[in-house]
């Protein structure tokens, strides 16, 4: 099911509606475009980003090739600059090894404060005044 079936809608981690991450790529779990998640959402898609080469090159080298087309699954590959709705466990991982990307509070969803602490993201945000 989908979060906001229910007619609620999410939450993002300043406690605001949830923004719009990115349609050009599509993003989020499911592809709408926000990072809202639901129970089958286990990777927690919930951190909207801006991507850059050196988080792509970190998160291929840990086994997640986000660079690379795969038109099979409708995937253009992403590059740096794209907004993206990120697994909060994987933006937790390159924010300890120093590669973590910028962070849009507005559109990163209040979910994966489970995983992230909103300070870390804090730190790398780009819509914090």
């Amino acid at each position: 099911m989908k979060p906001d079936d229910s007619g609620g809608s999410q939450r993002n981690v300043l406690g605001g509606l949830l923004g719009s991450c990115s349609e050009k790529p599509m993003t989020g779990f499911f592809r709408d475009g926000c990072c809202n998640t639901g129970d089958e959402d286990f990777g927690s898609h919930t951190v909207c980003v801006l991507l850059t080469d050196d988080f792509l090159e970190f998160s291929k080298i840990r086994g997640n090739d986000l660079s690379t087309p795969r038109p099979g699954f409708g995937f253009p590959g992403l590059k740096a600059g794209d907004r993206w709705c990120l697994c909060a466990a994987r933006w937790r991982e390159a924010c300890q090894a120093g590669k973590a990307p910028r962070v849009v509070l507005n559109s990163t969803n209040e979910a994966c404060l489970v995983i992230v602490s909103l300070d870390d993201l804090k730190r790398h945000a780009i819509d914090l005044n």
